[in-house]
């Protein structure tokens, strides 16, 4: 199979690739095959972590990774969980908006010929917004800042849940397009993906026949997961003297004024909103960080969630993968997560804490 299907498994061209091949999803359950396990990481980090990249990519050919994909639809629709079909699309959504970045900017004459990739029309085309996009005109040959995208597709996409500049009444309106600069659009094809991922999500399976029998135990470890959160959304004590080494580290790089990577963006902002921290704290916390208003409301509110979905922070072994942790003083010795770590030194610190809520009120 093409690797670009495997890359971008919700394009049309993959979807009919799999069509054609003519694989039996029954039978590659039945046979334990790759794609399976990797459908169930599939979900699990999408839930757990925003993102549906591998943690082990070599261990998956192009094959097992296109096929996952339909696994993961099915055992995210088994979760009986409206909430988990949402967070599942958002993180396919994520992943493919940083695969589209990556491609845009690679640079043609290093590429190598068996790197798959799409470029800028491809994408457009993908999501019929070809004759709906249109580059405003700028010298020289950079990329255009802005772009003009008509008011249909606009008002489709986009929400004004994002923040007050995505209110039509906010944007620059003319002969029909909005003017929005190429971060926008950019998020805006975000957007259209998690349509895509959404159609036609859940599946209707009953839970004790044919496929959705096959997937019990997976679809069992996958709700473990979720009910073993108990500790997120518990602790409601804001002491930055006390928060993790990792977690001081990107508070302080983004008071630099230094550009968080989504991995440290989704780190970051899963650890405060697992402390109890509301969207506005969060905002009034980071200030005077390079962190945006807008951003940080979007990413604290899609982490937070009541109904049983709520993101926990990234793990320390998963936070050093992304060189994000460096166990500092020896401190996965006293908790393997963030969170736990942060508890840990709130137990030991006793009563004789002051808070930043506290302080911020004086």
């Amino acid at each position: 199979m093409d690797p670009l299907h495997a890359r971008y498994p919700f394009f049309q061209d993959a979807r009919e690739a799999v069509a054609e091949a003519d694989v039996s999803l029954p039978a590659l359950v039945a046979a334990d095959a790759p794609a399976v396990e990797r459908g169930r990481e599939r979900v699990e980090r999408a839930l757990m972590e925003g993102t549906v990249a591998s943690e082990s990519p070599e261990e998956y050919d192009a094959s097992a990774e296109l096929l996952s994909y339909p696994i993961a639809r099915i055992l995210v629709s088994l979760l009986d969980s409206t909430a988990a079909v949402e967070k599942y699309a958002t993180a396919e959504a994520a992943t493919a908006a940083e695969r589209f970045a990556e491609d845009f900017e690679r640079d043609d004459e290093l590429q190598s010929v068996s790197t798959p990739s799409v470029d800028f029309e491809d994408v457009l085309a993908e999501f019929d917004l070809s004759d709906a996009v249109r580059a405003e005109a700028v010298s020289g040959a950079r990329e255009p800042d802005w772009y003009w995208l008509r008011v249909g597709p606009y008002l489709e996409l986009a929400s004004a849940d994002w923040g007050e500049r995505w209110r039509l009444v906010n944007r620059e309106l003319a002969a029909g397009e909005v003017r929005i600069p190429r971060a926008d659009l950019f998020r805006v094809l975000e957007a259209a993906v998690r349509s895509r991922v959404l159609e036609g999500l859940p599946f209707e399976l009953e839970e004790d026949e044919g496929l959705a029998a096959e997937l019990e135990s997976q679809v069992a470890d996958l709700k473990r997961l979720l009910s073993e959160r108990t500790r997120v959304g518990q602790i409601d004590v804001v002491v930055p003297e006390l928060f993790p080494p990792c977690m001081v580290n990107l508070i302080e790089k983004a008071e630099r004024g230094t550009a968080l990577s989504h991995p440290e963006s989704f780190a970051l902002m899963a650890f405060l909103t697992g402390i109890g921290m509301e969207p506005d704290e969060v905002v009034a916390f980071c200030a005077d960080t390079s962190l945006d208003a807008e951003g940080i409301r979007y990413q604290t509110e899609y982490l937070r969630d009541d109904r049983g979905t709520q993101y926990p922070p990234p793990t320390c072994e998963t936070l050093s993968a992304y060189g994000i942790c460096h166990n500092e003083e020896e401190h996965w010795k006293v908790a393997a997560d963030p969170l736990a770590y942060y508890e840990t030194r709130l137990e030991d610190a006793g009563d004789d804490v002051v808070g930043w809520r506290e302080r911020a009120a004086e």
